[in-house]
């Protein structure tokens, strides 16, 4: 039989007034998913919609997979 997996997609966007995405913090979302058995499949820069207002912000998409448990 073949191997199942899942997915966990986590949005990562940069700070709503000035700053640049730190890759401080996208280390630590990398190593935090790593411990719990996720590996990184995907990062895709997108527009990620902003919590006020109608535009977006720029960020990023990190998609995980692991095998299904």
């Amino acid at each position: 039989m073949a191997e199942l997996y899942e997915y966990r997609v986590v949005e990562l966007r940069e700070k709503m007034i000035g700053g640049k995405m730190s890759g401080d913090k996208l280390e630590r979302v990398l190593n935090d998913h790593a411990a719990q058995g996720w590996r990184l499949k995907t990062i895709t820069s997108a527009d990620v919609k902003g919590r006020i207002g109608p535009g977006g912000v720029d960020g990023l998409l990190v998609t995980f997979e692991r095998a299904r448990r």
